[in-house]
């Protein structure tokens, strides 16, 4: 479509350029929108988000006020949960649409008071939009039972999962001998890289070596902290936290397997990715995974079940059928997935309705 159908004002907090799966979900959405003829104009927020002070709260709402009446306006739930009593003033003149990635009080690793907080605040902002876009049906389970919107309008948007060749894809029908374990996430608490280690420290006796693909830049404590738990584990030679890499393509295709131990995930979109690739997987329930990776395709266990995890990767790791089984059923569910172009037509008729 050459002309500019609609126009959407798309306020995202922080670096848009950040590597991890909510920012990438953004910039493909503004990507996917604009090819579909909406003119899409990005708004910095300031990226102390969801956590802002009063000075992040004024500039918010200067940016906000500079928007004209009856604007159509997408916010990413990062920022939107965290400014409520801007969402109220500004709802009277905007429309206002929420892009709830997962709700901020889930953050793993928060105080209970800060996540109570957190929960009270997106349920007030959330009653300000005019609608909902959400990245799976747990996301939107969670949002109606526990956050009060249920006469909201929601849409389920699961991220696109970019095609992938089946010569790509394919893979040698027995099994490499030194099998490669890849796990992709930023290295924060909810992502969980500490208990895929203490699994991996306990089948040591194995043959295999980890690439931990993610940012060290986010939560840097955490960071340092696992790169202590692999070198008290003896695991340098065998594990390595690469930080961000360029072509996390060249990573999937050289692995075996991948595994990642996310507390919780509101989609789990390198879930998604590994299946596109065909790897057999092995991660945890949290949130909507169990939705995203069926039983054909990997083994999943419940969140910080490090034993769990161990247990799944021996099976994989000890007989390779199984390992080729899961591979093969991963490929075909990976090429069931939706891909960019059929998650920006929902998005695209959804706001089209709105606006």
């Amino acid at each position: 479509m050459s002309r500019e159908r609609h126009q959407v004002v798309f306020a995202i907090p922080g670096n848009i350029d950040t590597p991890s799966g909510g920012y990438g979900y953004d910039r493909r959405v503004i990507r996917e929108l604009r090819a579909f003829g909406w003119s899409v104009e990005h708004i910095a927020l300031p990226s102390a988000f969801p956590y802002p002070g009063p000075e992040d709260h004024a500039e918010v709402a200067a940016r906000f006020s500079a928007i004209p009446d009856g604007s159509l306006v997408l916010v990413d739930g990062l920022a939107f949960g965290a400014m409520p009593q801007i969402a109220q003033a500004e709802s009277r003149r905007l429309r206002l649409v929420a892009l709830v990635h997962h709700p901020l009080a889930l953050e793993t690793g928060i105080a209970p008071q800060v996540a109570e907080r957190l929960k009270d605040s997106e349920t007030v902002a959330l009653k300000a939009s005019r609608g909902l876009i959400v990245t799976s049906q747990a996301t939107a389970r969670t949002l109606r039972q526990e956050f009060d919107v249920k006469d909201a309008a929601i849409l389920v948007a699961a991220p696109g999962t970019d095609h992938v060749t089946s010569q790509q894809r394919d893979r040698p029908d027995v099994p490499a001998d030194d099998p490669l374990i890849l796990s992709v996430g930023s290295l924060t608490r909810r992502k969980d890289h500490a208990t895929l280690i203490s699994a991996l420290q306990s089948i040591a006796d194995r043959r295999w070596h980890c690439r931990i693909v993610g940012s060290d830049s986010m939560d840097r404590t955490t960071a340092q902290a696992l790169r202590q738990q692999v070198a008290e584990a003896g695991l340098d030679a065998r594990i390595t936290l690469t930080g961000a890499v360029e072509d996390v393509a060249l990573e999937f295709r050289r692995a075996d397997i991948f595994a990642l131990a996310s507390q919780y995930e509101g989609y789990g979109m390198v879930f998604a990715e590994a299946m596109a690739w065909g790897l057999p997987i092995v991660g945890c329930r949290g949130g909507a995974v169990g939705e995203v990776v069926p039983e054909t395709a990997g083994i999943l266990v419940r969140p910080g079940d490090a034993e769990g995890v161990a247990r799944a990767l021996a099976s994989l790791l000890d007989d390779p059928a199984c390992r080729l089984r899961y591979a093969r059923g991963s490929s075909l569910a990976g090429q069931t997935l939706p891909d960019w172009p059929a998650t920006a037509r929902a998005i695209s008729d959804f706001l089209e309705a709105i606006a």
